[in-house]
């Protein structure tokens, strides 16, 4: 699965912020978070933006989607948990208005 230069970087870290990727009607966009890749898109309905997101912890995984509907400034988290000693992994997909970015934290190694 192709990893885009804005993925999530899971390294040892603390959050210093956070990354912004605007999505496009019916385009999908890679996920990376680290043991957990997949894609999401969205379509405009009548009643909201129907965000899907597909996700497998390898190809050989049985996949999991997620869908829901979002109206205007909601948003969807979506958490891979990990080791006790590590920060979870996690991407907030947030619909502004009349468009649809995934949030990504942005990790600063030790």
């Amino acid at each position: 699965m192709r990893v885009l230069a804005g993925a999530l970087i899971l390294t040892l870290g603390t959050i210093v912020g956070a990354s912004a990727q605007d999505l496009k009607p019916i385009h999908a966009h890679s996920i990376d978070l680290g043991s957990v890749r997949g894609t999401a898109y969205y379509t405009v309905e009548s009643d909201g933006y129907r965000v899907v997101a597909t996700f497998a912890a390898d190809e050989a995984a049985a996949p999991i989607r997620v869908v829901t509907t979002l109206a205007p400034d909601q948003r969807m988290t979506i958490v891979v948990p990990r080791e006790l000693e590590q920060s979870e992994a996690f991407i907030d997909i947030v619909r502004h208005g009349d468009g649809i970015s995934i949030e990504q934290p942005i990790l600063a190694s030790n």
